[in-house]
């Protein structure tokens, strides 16, 4: 009877592991919020680093945040660095593309409390007296992640910062 158990363990285990090589080797993480405010005021929010601390979802998550800035704060080439506790991390961002008033490209390093390199996006498009704001993350899928997400959903537990992030932008950019 104990042989049986363990056999059918080893083929649920099995049928898990062979399920999470079919995943995608990419993932797409995506929101969107209309702001009543221009395109360029929006844009500056985003492209500033040092603006990121009155709108985005993780600046308050730990008051003891290490922060670093490069030489540039805004535009292609700015840099940010934090470190912070396990809510936060530990990773780098630079902005790789800056359109005004209309794309801001940023590639972005986790460093802790895992490893991940991804793009994140953010696409400004006027609609009348407002701005549509889509924020998008994306990247590679490597097969670690593929089985964690047979267990959790990144759509959504990525998903609800942004939410927070853009509500926060929203918020003040219509002062």
């Amino acid at each position: 009877m104990f042989k049986k158990i363990l056999i059918a363990i080893v083929l649920v285990i099995a049928a898990v592991l062979i399920f999470a090589a079919t995943r995608p080797d990419t993932f797409r993480v995506e929101r969107t919020a209309t702001i009543k405010a221009p395109p360029d005021r929006v844009f500056a929010l985003i492209n500033d680093f040092p603006s990121w601390q009155a709108w985005s979802p993780w600046e308050g998550l730990d008051p003891n945040m290490k922060r670093t800035m490069g030489a540039t704060t805004q535009g292609k080439g700015a840099v940010y660095e934090w470190e912070g506790n396990g809510d936060v991390g530990k990773g780098r961002m630079e902005i790789v593309e800056s359109t005004p008033p209309s794309k801001v490209g940023i590639q972005l390093d986790f460093i802790a409390p895992f490893e991940a390199r991804n793009m994140a996006e953010f696409t400004l498009t006027p609609e009348g007296d407002a701005t549509k704001v889509v924020w998008a993350m994306h990247g590679p899928m490597p097969y670690i992640s593929k089985l964690m997400t047979l267990f959790m959903d990144m759509d959504k537990m990525i998903g609800k910062d942004f939410e927070a992030g853009l509500a926060k932008m929203k918020s003040v950019a219509e002062k």
